[in-house]
């Protein structure tokens, strides 16, 4: 009877091995709401996917969401492609998923928007990190395909405006599965080899699905991290990725990135005869303006009379010594007086009388306040003996010296009245060389 039964195990493994035969369930397509998403951290994808009534658990390993251009997330609806098959150790069957996109909307729109969305909150794309761009530039790195027409368009148009600036072509792919490690290399290779100042990295036009290596995370971290000012010249004018949002400026054509890249050599030398043209007017008003201080200068009295001029100034310059003379003799004087004065002052408050008068203040303490001293010790013995006779006269032990005693109860107490005292009672009396104990015989007392 006990082989009828079967374990759980064996019809596990029975019912897998249907669902494993049936040709229906080896490529599945549904259309779901993805809930209790979780991402493991070996890479697999749990997820289970419902509509209005029914729901399925499913599993897609990291095998196969490596390929995801999106993240999924709880409450979005996909479409999904995979196999039906029994998890045994749990005895339930669910869905292996293989392919995934999202429903109602284009993949590489959504995963784009999420990039974005991502890269925007982690600041890559705020101005205040930006850098600017040279005024002149002294190296241009260009990063694109060798064989489009963005890179004769971005070197036709340096060669017109700044025929002086060198210019670096780095050919990388830019479409297909990688272009985005081609681009992303290229922008490390250029800031750890070159020495360009600025790097222009695009191509020409084309649909979302040609662009898309410019719209991959590691192009875009690539290019917030050089060191190197970035131009971003991707496809045309209505083109957008997410290159252009990372880079320090965003050019709508390849040659607008040329344009932007590099100044005007005509306009540089129009600038430049502009200033030689002021520079030239500013050194004719300067030479004016000088030789009419020279013709001043020539006509001044010191050129017309230098004779006359230079024994004016002779006599002054002996005016100006007899001055320094009787200067100096007055301040010699006021010296030698002051010193005479000072000396005199040192000799009435030199240290020797200081210490003469010093010493004799001295004596004079001492004697004071030895005689002060003097006086309270004796006032001091006195009031001491004084005291000695009062405490003699109060101490007990010399009353009893005189043949009294104090009498004491059994606690203690001294007994000072009759009444404190009962026939029979045992007391004892304190005399001067001792204590008796006694007791009470009969309590007398005194008729008032």
């Amino acid at each position: 009877m006990s082989d009828q039964y079967l374990t759980v195990t064996a019809l596990t493994k029975y019912i897998k091995r249907k669902l494993s035969g049936d040709p229906h369930l080896k490529t599945v397509w549904l259309r779901g709401e993805i809930s209790n998403f979780k991402h493991h951290s070996r890479g697999h994808m749990y997820l289970s996917l419902k509509d209005e009534q029914a729901r399925i658990q499913a599993v897609m390993f990291a095998g196969s969401n490596r390929s995801l251009k999106f993240v999924p997330e709880n409450g979005m609806n996909v479409l999904v492609k995979g196999e039906i098959n029994v998890y045994e150790p749990m005895g339930q069957y669910q869905l292996y998923i293989k392919e995934m996109q999202p429903d109602g909307i284009g993949a590489l729109y959504f995963a784009f928007e999420q990039l974005k969305e991502k890269l925007e909150k982690e600041g890559l794309f705020d101005v205040e990190r930006k850098k600017p761009l040279p005024t002149y530039p002294k190296h241009i790195g260009v990063i694109t395909s060798p064989t489009g027409a963005a890179v004769r368009d971005i070197l036709t148009t340096i060669k017109r405006r700044y025929p002086i600036v060198p210019v670096s072509i780095l050919p990388v792919l830019v479409q297909g599965e990688r272009a985005a490690d081609s681009v992303a290399q290229a922008v490390r290779y250029a800031n750890e080899h070159l020495d360009c100042d600025v790097l222009i990295v695009g191509r020409g036009g084309g649909s979302i699905e040609e662009l898309w290596g410019f719209n991959e995370e590691q192009v875009a971290r690539e290019i917030a991290d050089s060191r190197i000012p970035v131009i971003s010249a991707v496809g045309h004018e209505t083109d957008t990725t997410i290159a252009d949002f990372v880079a320090d400026v965003r050019a709508a054509t390849p040659t607008g990135a040329a344009e932007l890249a590099v100044p005007s050599i005509v306009e540089l030398r129009e600038t430049v005869q502009g200033r030689q043209r002021r520079l030239n007017r500013s050194m004719i008003v300067k030479k004016d303006e000088s030789l009419q201080r020279l013709q001043r200068i020539k006509k001044s009295y010191a050129f017309k009379y230098p004779e006359q001029l230079l024994r004016q100034k002779e006599q002054d310059l002996d005016r100006m010594l007899e001055r320094l003379t009787r200067r100096l003799e007055q301040n010699r004087t006021q010296t030698l007086e002051r010193w005479t004065s000072l000396t005199r002052r040192l000799r009435q408050q030199g240290p020797e009388m200081k210490i003469r008068d010093g010493s004799r203040a001295l004596q004079r303490t001492e004697k004071q306040l030895n005689t002060r001293m003097n006086q309270i010790i004796k006032t001091k013995k006195d009031r001491f003996h004084n005291h000695i006779d009062k405490l003699t006269l109060l101490n007990p032990l010399e009353i009893m010296k005189r043949g009294y005693a104090i009498p004491f109860n059994d606690q203690g107490g001294v007994i000072k009245k009759t009444s404190e005292v009962k026939e029979g009672e045992a007391i004892s009396l304190k005399v001067q060389d001792g204590r008796i104990d006694c007791h009470v015989t009969a309590v007398k007392e005194d008729e008032k």
